[in-house]
């Protein structure tokens, strides 16, 4: 990444990762997360004094291990820590806001245990707003396509869901609730956050709702 794009959006060159299979961050999303590892502590203490910015981002356990640990997907997402505190037995209950996806460059020097890397986010400037959007090659998902999905996977997965409330939430921020709290499995959490524009996010969850929402028993 260059100085210029790091100064311009504010994104450290080499920043904190934490590793962590399952857990999906997206730009516009909040990610609670429940801190107790020493190392992910001193990661956070770092974090909290540096602008308070750090990488989620998914082992890949099909990748070589490197010294530092297993291997990593290519890409993950940068979040801000937009919340703390700290429990009476000594873990940190942050939320991150999610910022921008980056990709992986490299591996840096670890830290205090925890795991660093240059990343680049210049592939995906559009989640900043600060360049256009590639052209989605997925067709527009409709909001009754996209409910009438979810009854089905609430109904096959036996989630008893306040719909008064689900209808209250704009469709972009439905799309990446969804995305990011759905149990689905690493790879298809993986799929989703490198979907190219949010209509392609859009239509692979439909798919993912769709294929996980069939009830066998029909």
């Amino acid at each position: 990444m260059s100085a210029g794009v790091s100064r311009i959006e504010g994104i450290p060159e080499i920043f904190p990762i934490f590793p962590l299979t399952g857990a999906l961050l997206l730009p516009g999303g909040r990610l609670p997360l429940n801190i107790f590892e020493p190392r992910y502590l001193a990661m956070v203490d770092d974090a909290l004094g540096a602008g308070r910015i750090l990488g989620m981002i998914q082992p890949d356990y099909d990748a070589p291990p490197g010294e530092t640990g297993p291997g990593l997907y290519r890409h993950g997402c940068l979040g801000r820590i937009s919340a703390f505190s700290e429990t009476d037995d000594g873990r940190y209950l942050i939320t991150l806001n999610g910022l921008v996806r980056y990709s992986v460059v490299e591996e840096a020097e670890m830290r205090r245990g925890y795991r660093r890397v240059q990343g680049d986010v210049t592939k995906f400037r559009h989640d900043l707003g600060t360049a256009p959007a590639p052209a989605a090659a997925a067709q527009a998902v409709t909001r009754d396509q996209l409910m009438g999905a979810l009854h089905r996977y609430f109904v096959a997965t036996g989630v008893d869901a306040n719909w008064d409330a689900i209808e209250e939430i704009s469709e972009p921020a439905l799309i990446v609730t969804l995305c990011m709290a759905c149990p689905f499995s690493p790879i298809e959490k993986q799929a989703l956050l490198e979907a190219k524009t949010e209509a392609d996010r859009a239509a692979a969850l439909l798919a993912l709702l769709e294929i996980n929402g069939h009830d066998s028993h029909t």
